[in-house]
């Protein structure tokens, strides 16, 4: 299995990120947290959303673990299996706190990828640099350019096309769920949280790999560049005899002329 520095080595090659590609982990209860960990409400002194912390871990360089203490965005509890789901997959407990009718809620919940209610207690990021603890998938903020050159390299060997869902803008904690629970890459279209929250700006979408895909990933990059002339930047092509409008072939003509 390719390792994390070779992953991280790959993508600054092929894809040039502006930002840090991210490990992820879901923490189950009993696991050790890695040094230098900063938890939001007891490190930083604030709650934050989950995008935040993906924010901070790609744009700081620290390693991030959010749990169930360390949440103001309600979705993220759920999703990730923090709090239970009862009132929420029925839509009852938004309406009651006023943000959705519960039949419109409940239609738009029942369609989320959930974790299990209390398997995991943390969800753990950090820069593939730094990394030290193994991850469930990474996590990739770039432009649609960088972001096709992901699904190039991911579907390189295997030749079938990436099916992913683009959902109601409930976000990064429904996508990263969603690549653990069926294993596969996904692209995301960053959702108002992640814009609000963390800053994610226009330009920028987003691409999970699972670890288990990783390494066919990087391998499909490779041949992607050297076989197929695949690049970021996206080369262009430059080997043509611009077309000026008459006046300046004249212009240039007398100019030729002159002694």
């Amino acid at each position: 299995m390719v390792d994390l520095k070779q992953i991280d080595e790959a993508l600054n090659k092929y894809t040039r990120p502006q930002t840090f590609p991210l490990a992820i982990r879901m923490c189950e209860r009993g696991e050790n947290l890695p040094d230098k960990v900063k938890i939001p409400k007891s490190g930083i002194g604030i709650l934050i959303t989950v995008c935040q912390g993906f924010a901070m871990a790609r744009r700081y360089g620290w390693t991030i673990a959010i749990g169930k203490e360390d949440q103001v965005y309600p979705h993220g509890h759920v999703v990730l299996g923090f709090v239970p789901n009862k009132g929420y997959l029925d839509g009852s407990i938004a309406e009651k706190a006023g943000v959705s009718t519960k039949d419109r809620f409940a239609r738009i919940a029942q369609a989320l990828s959930l974790l299990e209610y209390g398997k995991y207690i943390y969800l753990l990021v950090a820069p593939i640099q730094n990394t030290r603890f193994e991850p469930h998938l990474i996590l990739f903020y770039g432009n649609p350019a960088q972001i096709a050159r992901l699904v190039q390299g991911a579907t390189t060997l295997s030749g079938n096309a990436l099916n992913f869902v683009a959902g109601a803008g409930i976000g990064c904690p429904v996508y990263i769920v969603s690549t653990i629970l069926t294993d596969e890459c996904q692209v995301l279209l960053c959702g108002a949280g992640d814009r609000y929250f963390a800053l994610t700006q226009d330009h920028e979408a987003a691409f999970t790999n699972p670890m288990s895909k990783a390494e066919s990933t990087i391998e499909g990059l490779k041949i992607g560049h050297k076989e197929m002339g695949h690049r970021y930047p996206t080369p262009s092509f430059l080997r043509f005899e611009g077309q000026l409008p008459t006046q300046y072939y004249k212009f240039t003509g007398l100019l030729l002329k002159e002694k």
